[in-house]
């Protein structure tokens, strides 16, 4: 997919930032899950968790989510 952008703001962008911003606007409204920001991004789930934090964006992580991982942690131990 190519993405045109303004002249004025294309130059001030790097393909790499503006891959970047994508990502991240995805994220925040939820449109697509934190691999696939990161994908889209160009960055591994680390990195691009990393930029979130250095943003202050915080992660979808609600009751639900911890509790599948409680119920994961719980299944492990018993092995």
């Amino acid at each position: 997919m190519n993405v045109m952008l303004p002249a004025e703001l294309e130059c001030r962008y790097t393909a790499q930032t503006t891959s970047l911003m994508l990502a991240i606007g995805l994220f925040v409204t939820e449109e697509t899950t934190l691999g696939q920001s990161a994908q889209v991004a160009g960055m591994s789930q680390a990195e691009f968790l990393r930029e979130l934090g250095r943003r202050r964006i915080p992660i979808h992580y609600g009751q639900e989510d911890l509790t599948d991982d409680l119920q994961t942690v719980d299944a492990l131990s018993v092995q």
